[in-house]
């Protein structure tokens, strides 16, 4: 946004003879410049535009000065560059930077229809806020929250068939806490965390997110999710209907319900297992095994089996089990510490080690994911009074990840950044000052186009973010101009609704 100062310089103290002198004539400057990235995934993927598909918009349309796509991709933009709360809307709303990358084609807020709004194409904190706050049935008959988004819609919106089907899907389960701090409606104490706090339901197929589901904090872990499985395999199957599928999940996932139901579906599963006297008799010999490797050599030890077990209440036949009999040197002795999973896959399909080890450990990634989700975008801000508008705020961020999961995918891949985390990539590559001109230049017939790179020759210089790019994201262009002092640099360009080029410098301190 433009900066307001009250004097043109600042005069700091010399520094080794040099004069420190600030300015404040830089113009609309945005600390977001990467921003741009954002916007060229979206146009590749369609991810946020999708998603306000499944919203039906119940407002007048001769009064609507920001449509429900603009509204989406303000909070969604907003999420992944790393605001968090709607409050920093009432700054935001003024960048023209994210006014041109949500599609608004007058990205000066200068057609405003209320003075007070002049200058500020985006909305409000407010305006964001009905929006959050609709409930599930609504008309236009209702004065202010008109914007009803479809939950059915929603939840097929994550499932989205590759053009090339997998051989195999693992589809990993996983619930964390959600610690709120209000009167919500549904959060309740939960004795394993030891807070209040909401229960969120995660699938995840490798960096994919299938599910967000929030619930309330008294339920089990495994509380809906014979039904998240239910739905995702027959959106799965529906497309694709050769391939594999494997549920993974640790202990709390694992339920006779859920198990029979695979079973009945031709749908694997590797599940934790609680650990009891039975299971840990049945492995005696294993673990005196390990215990005397362990004292002889004072390194952990390990030693797999496999089991035929069942329940003697719950579970409805006997089934196969894996055991890891591991014992672990300590200060007072060796320490047995047993492992187990149950599966459905057949033994001559896939020996116990190799089950255990590569297979069900490879779900702590997911966890990973999880973090990026509550913690570097924000799904943990769930302090709106009801269920509802909370699980929406969830569904937002859910978005955001899989905007910046599709950056990752088909812009970084085979870089530095390949693997990195959420804030990683927000703070290398979207966090970048830069100064921002909106530029309009007509052809004779009056018709809009970009301007000329020979036009911008003032512009300072800036890093080879190209580089980075891959041709995926064939919407990306990066014009090289020459400095002053005959290095290349590189402009990103793009362009609003109305035609106006958005042109944005990434301002550095180590040119070239």
């Amino acid at each position: 946004m433009p900066t307001a100062c009250n004097a043109p310089t600042f005069t700091g103290q010399a520094r080794g003879g040099r004069e420190v002198v600030a300015r404040f004539d830089g113009g609309t400057l945005t600390s977001d410049g990467g921003a741009v990235l954002l916007g060229e995934v979206e146009r590749a993927t369609g991810i946020v535009r999708q998603f306000a598909g499944c919203c039906t918009d119940h407002r007048d349309p001769t009064r609507v000065e920001h449509p429900v796509a603009q509204l989406v991709a303000q909070r969604v933009f907003g999420l992944a560059l790393g605001y968090a709360d709607l409050n920093d809307d009432d700054q935001l709303r003024a960048d023209p930077l994210l006014a041109v990358l949500v599609g608004s084609a007058d990205p000066a807020g200068q057609a405003r229809r209320s003075a007070r709004d002049v200058g500020k194409p985006l909305a409000g904190k407010s305006t964001l806020n009905r929006f959050e706050l609709t409930a599930a049935a609504v008309s236009a008959t209702e004065r202010y929250k008109k914007i009803a988004p479809d939950d059915a819609a929603v939840d097929r919106l994550f499932v989205q068939a590759h053009p090339t089907p997998p051989a195999a899907i693992t589809l990993d389960l996983d619930a964390t806490d959600d610690p709120v701090h209000g009167q919500q409606e549904g959060r309740f104490f939960q004795g394993f965390y030891g807070h209040y706090c909401y229960l969120p339901l995660y699938i995840f197929a490798g960096e994919h997110l299938l599910c967000a589901r929030l619930r309330p904090g008294q339920v089990a872990a495994s509380h809906g999710a014979v039904d998240e499985i239910v739905r995702l395999v027959t959106q799965l199957r529906a497309v694709w209907p050769a391939v594999a599928i494997t549920v993974r999940g640790d202990s709390g996932f694992c339920r006779d319900d859920l198990m029979t139901w695979c079973e009945a579906h031709g749908v694997d599963y590797v599940l934790g297992l609680a650990r009891n006297r039975r299971l840990e008799a049945a492995i005696g010999r294993e673990l005196q095994q390990a215990r005397r490797t362990c004292r002889a050599t004072d390194a952990p030890d390990r030693v797999f089996a496999d089991l035929t077990y069942r329940t003697r209440r719950g579970w409805a036949r006997a089934r196969r089990v894996v055991a890891k009999a591991e014992v672990l040197p300590g200060l007072d002795g060796p320490k047995a510490n047993p492992r187990f999973v149950v599966t459905s896959l057949a033994p001559d399909t896939l020996d116990a080690q190799p089950l255990y080890e590569p297979l069900y450990c490879a779900r702590g990634d997911m966890e990973n994911r999880i973090k990026e989700q509550q913690l570097m975008l924000f799904a943990d801000r769930t302090s709106t009074a009801t269920l509802r508008a909370n699980q929406l705020r969830l569904t937002l961020s859910s978005v955001a990840y899989t905007l910046l999961a599709a950056l990752r995918r088909l812009g970084l891949a085979g870089t530095a950044l390949a693997t990195a985390q959420c804030q990683t990539i927000r703070l290398t590559l979207l966090k970048i000052g830069a100064r921002l001109r909106v530029l309009v230049r007509r052809h004779a017939s009056g018709t809009r186009a970009r301007p000329s790179p020979a036009s911008l020759n003032q512009t300072p210089q800036a890093p080879r973010l190209t580089r980075l790019l891959r041709p995926d994201l064939a919407g990306i262009r990066a014009q090289p101009l020459t400095s002053f002092a005959g290095r290349p640099r590189h402009l990103l360009h793009t362009t609003c609704a109305g035609g106006h080029a958005a042109i944005v410098a990434p301002l550095v301190r180590n040119p070239g």
